[in-house]
Formats: structure tokens, C-alpha cells, sequence
């Protein structure tokens, strides 16, 4: 009778940790994989962008949200959650998607870096009209606009400091990761430059926006974003909303109404039929490109907001 009762409590030992090893598996070909490279998690694109451009060929960067979809409404499977917990270095911005937020809280500890504790977030407002009505994301970021990496000078300052965050996580490369920064300052400075050259003479300085989702590119341009709703890009405006809109478009003689690319152009083409005008893609760049890169998408914005600004 010892015997058996023995065996039945060595079984019931032994099945938690057979169950642990399975997970370990199950997690073992994502983050950890690579011993000769730092294995970073990054939250949407333009992290994993950021990530690899200052990591180069000494990271491996997994990205949580996948092509084409709204990395906003991210759902993370037990897959993802591992790779969180494995990483040894997590690049999130806190407040833009919760169930990172919670994993990142259960499990990021130190190996979290946040880059909103690089660049503080802008209100929600910033670049615009606030307007009331509009509820929903900017209740999870606390009435903030995430959308920082628009601003190509903000971005610049995030990555000197994940190349310091790197340093850490891979002393001997500590020198390739902010020599890296500095090349990556130096072309986003290029980019400024662009914008700010390619936006000086404009006819007109305001974009209506399908969500005010370019706070900071209006701000730092001095332009004055109009968003048909609020930073919830799939948000369902009021009929006063749009009637509003409307106004404000005719007012500014806006020629054209963007939308963006992971989003529905209706609401979009309802404002532009209303006040005759045209619509245009313009890219916040949460989810990797069709061609290209950020970069390159931040040039096709440039030109796309020159057309429909009039910029000589």
C-alpha cells in the first residue's frame, strides 16, 4: 500500500513538470534562439524598424503585431506571451496596446524598456481641434496620441537610447549599437530636413485626417490636423461630427480628405463627396509598408501632403 501510494504522488509530482517542459518547447524556437545575437521583442513596426536598424546583424527582432493588421486591437496568443517572458529586451510604448501592457507587467521585469520614458507622450489634442464625442483609445493612453515615431526628430532620441538599452543586453557591441544610432540620427535629420523644406510654402496648412493619428508630424510642421474622429482609427463618427468636419473643410478649402491603410476609406469618402473633394492614403506607419520601409514611407507621406497641401 506505501508503495503505490508513493507512485501515485511521484505521478502527481512529475505531471506539472512535464507540462512545464512542454511549454519551454513550445517557446524554446522564439525568443533564446540565437545565442550570437540579442533576441528583442518589439511591440509594432516602426519598434521593430527601429530596432533593427540600431541592432543590425546582432539582434534578432520578433515583431508581436502582424502585416495588415490594426496593431491597436492586439490579441496575444501563448506563443507571444513566451517570447515576451524569453526576450532579453522587450521595446513596448506603454498605453498603445493593453494586452502587451499586461504581459509586459507580468513578466518584462527589467528587460522592458518603454519608450514612452523617452518621449513623453503628447496629448491626444496636440496638433489640432479637440473635440468631444470621440471615446475609446484615448481612454487607454490616459488622453495621449502614442503616434510619436512620426516625428522624425522624437524617433532619433528613442534610439540613442535603445542603443544604450542594447549596450547593456551585449557589452562587447556596446560601440557598433551607438555608432548605428548615430547613422540613424543622422538620415532621420535628412528627413526633417525634407519635411520641413517640402512644407514651408504651402497654400493651405490644414489635413483632414480619417483619426487624428499625425499630432506630432502636425505640430512639429506647423501644420493644423482636423481628425473626422479621435484616435480610434475604426471609432464611428457622430452625423454632427462629420457635419463639423464638412464646415471646417469648406472653410480651409481642403482638396482632399485622407484615410489610412489598415483602415476603411468610408467615412473618409462620406466627408470628401460632401465638401467635393478627393481622398488620399495617408500612412501612420503602426504596420509595415506595402513597398519599403519607414523611411520610405515617411517620404511617400511628404509627398502626398504636398500635392493635396498646393506647396510650391
Amino acid at each position: 500500500m506505501t508503495i503505490r501510494f508513493t507512485s501515485r504522488v511521484l505521478a502527481v509530482a512529475i505531471a506539472p513538470l512535464l507540462a512545464l517542459g512542454g511549454v519551454a518547447a513550445c517557446s524554446a524556437d522564439g525568443a533564446g534562439a540565437d545565442p550570437d545575437r540579442v533576441d528583442v521583442v518589439a511591440a509594432f513596426y516602426p519598434l521593430q524598424f527601429l530596432a533593427e536598424r540600431i541592432g543590425g546583424d546582432a539582434v534578432k527582432v520578433t515583431n508581436l503585431a502582424k502585416p495588415g493588421a490594426e496593431p491597436h486591437d492586439l490579441e496575444l496568443n501563448p506563443r507571444q506571451v513566451g517570447q515576451i517572458s524569453d526576450a532579453e529586451l522587450v521595446v513596448y510604448l506603454k498605453g498603445f496596446q493593453p494586452a502587451v501592457d499586461e504581459a509586459v507587467e507580468q513578466s518584462g521585469g527589467d528587460r522592458a524598456f518603454d519608450v514612452t520614458t523617452v518621449q513623453p507622450l503628447l496629448d491626444a489634442a496636440a496638433g489640432g481641434h479637440e473635440h468631444e464625442g470621440e471615446a475609446g483609445h484615448e481612454e487607454e493612453t490616459g488622453g495621449k496620441d502614442p503616434h510619436l515615431w512620426l516625428d522624425p526628430t522624437r524617433l532619433a532620441t528613442v534610439g540613442d537610447r535603445l542603443a544604450e538599452r542594447l549596450g547593456r543586453a551585449d557589452p562587447e557591441r556596446a560601440a557598433d549599437f551607438t555608432a548605428r544610432a548615430k547613422d540613424f540620427r543622422a538620415d532621420l535629420a535628412k528627413l526633417d530636413t525634407e519635411y520641413t523644406e517640402g512644407l514651408k510654402t504651402c497654400q493651405r496648412r490644414e489635413i483632414v485626417t480619417s483619426h487624428t493619428a499625425f499630432g506630432y508630424l502636425a505640430s512639429h510642421y506647423q501644420l493644423e490636423q482636423v481628425g473626422i474622429t479621435g484616435l480610434t482609427p475604426d471609432s464611428e463618427p457622430s452625423p454632427q461630427r462629420l457635419a463639423e468636419v464638412a464646415r471646417e473643410a469648406r472653410e480651409h478649402r481642403a482638396t482632399t480628405i485622407f484615410f489610412e491603410t489598415l483602415v476603411s476609406p468610408k467615412v473618409a469618402e462620406t466627408v470628401a463627396r460632401e465638401v467635393g473633394a478627393k481622398t488620399a492614403v495617408l500612412d501612420p506607419i503602426e504596420g509595415p509598408p506595402a513597398d519599403g520601409d519607414y523611411l520610405s514611407a515617411m517620404r511617400a507621406n511628404l509627398q502626398t501632403l504636398r500635392t493635396a497641401l498646393d506647396c510650391s
